[in-house]
């Protein structure tokens, strides 16, 4: 951890981070000056990153980067899928009377917050219950990380580190898709599923034979545990409905659409939301610690213990408000920060070989010249002219053409996703 070490080349990135933290936590205590600020922010911040532009000088690195970073984009997405479909069919294959009538689980962590709203001062307990950072600061903060390389407070390609972030995210809820998927736990809100879905009050068939009879009575568990089948017969399972959805028509048996939700089953998938079960471990906090951890390497400096701060409060916040018990919020956070650590061949903090030999080069390179200039060598001082010349025709119009294509479209593109990102997370 590099919490206690300056910033590489300067402090603007943290105070930029925070100035937008603080400006954005204005929309709870005064509306009119959040609504003038933030824009103003913004506008500053997005006009300073393009004056950078002409003068940033590592786009060979992103170009490099380019087709790794379109891959762990595309990678995030069909995980992203893979989750909704994950989360909808958890929620549905219990039906609604379970969610309504299963009570949630007993959690110490929720116990000890109680305990602490009783013995901390108010000031204290105010803070601690503030909406100061949700998931769209985290990731806001994130794409402030990746656009400073402009400014050289972290380390080229920009594209290399966001790809390193997707592609983490990816394989993060690829597992949490799975794990919540193999046992299925009662939500901490147990009236969620019903005010958000409409799915079958009943169990799926499946449910239905496999779960129902051996759910509780201490004789019918023994004895399916003796014998290892199921062995109560229930006749003829009660179904379901069932739309045309063609090729996708597999899917019914997992989303368990309802005819008053529509034709679509993609529509489904939009509903799904955060899920209405205990969704282990939580999406949340996977999107709070890795961008802590990205922080941390990449820039360091006072500002990344201050990020951590924040990814504490809120893990807190989702125990207290039970969006999440406990376990979910410390496994995210021991899952991010292992997953973080498995992929730096993506990108890295740390120069390569290669980038220490270029360095070293920059470096030795004047006194190369002064020394064939004192010393009078002609011939030494023809080749690096000819190398140079060389160098300078290699740059031929075309390539400058597709350097500059590459560098609008990378610049466009960027500014899109922070767009639509601020816009389509900003209820959290």
């Amino acid at each position: 951890m590099r919490w206690l070490a300056p910033p590489a080349k300067n402090a603007g990135l943290g105070v930029a981070a925070m100035s937008y933290i603080a400006v954005d936590y204005l929309r709870h205590l005064s509306p009119a000056w959040h609504s003038r600020l933030q824009p103003a922010l913004w506008s500053l911040l997005a006009l300073a990153a393009v004056v950078r532009v002409p003068s940033y000088r590592h786009w060979s690195a992103e170009f490099r980067s380019a087709v790794p970073f379109v891959a762990s984009m595309l990678f995030m997405l069909a995980a992203l899928l893979f989750e909704a479909l994950s989360v909808r069919s958890v929620t549905a294959v219990l039906g609604l009377d379970w969610h309504r009538d299963t009570p949630p689980l007993p959690d110490t962590g929720q116990w000890l917050l109680l305990a602490l709203n009783e013995k901390l001062p108010s000031p204290i307990v105010e803070i601690l219950r503030a909406r100061i950072i949700g998931l769209h600061h985290f990731l806001m903060l994130f794409m402030m990380l990746a656009f400073s390389v402009l400014f050289d407070s972290v380390k080229a390609p920009g594209l290399g580190l966001g790809a390193r972030y997707m592609f983490t995210m990816a394989v993060g809820r690829l597992l949490r898709a799975i794990t919540f998927a193999s046992t299925i736990l009662p939500s901490a809100r147990p009236w969620c599923a019903g005010s958000r879905f409409r799915v079958p009050g009943y169990p799926h068939r499946w449910a239905q034979k496999y779960y129902v009879p051996y759910a509780s009575g201490h004789d019918a568990i023994s004895r399916v545990i003796k014998l290892d089948k199921a062995y109560v017969d229930i006749g003829k399972p009660i179904g379901d409905y069932q739309p045309d959805w063609g090729s996708m028509s597999f899917l019914i048996d997992f989303l368990r659409p309802t005819a008053s939700e529509g034709p679509s089953w993609y529509s489904l998938l939009k509903k799904a939301g955060g899920g209405c079960n205990d969704l282990l471990y939580s999406g949340h906090m996977l999107v709070a610690v890795l961008t802590a951890m990205a922080w941390t390497e990449a820039y360091g400096g006072f500002s990344s213990a201050l990020v951590w701060l924040l990814v504490m409060h809120s893990a807190q916040r989702e125990i207290r408000e039970r969006h999440h018990y406990t376990v979910d919020c410390i496994v995210a956070i021991y899952v991010g920060i292992l997953l973080w650590k498995m992929t730096g061949f993506i990108w890295s903090h740390k120069a390569t070989s290669s980038d220490r030999r270029l360095t070293k080069l920059e470096k030795i390179q004047s006194r190369l010249i002064q020394a064939s200039k004192d010393s009078d060598i002609d011939k030494v001082r023809e080749l690096l002219k000819e190398i140079e010349l060389s160098s300078e025709e290699s740059k031929n119009q075309t390539a400058i053409k597709y350097v500059r294509l590459f560098r609008s479209a990378t610049i466009v593109f960027a500014l899109t996703i922070v767009v639509l990102a601020f816009i389509l997370t900003s209820d959290g």
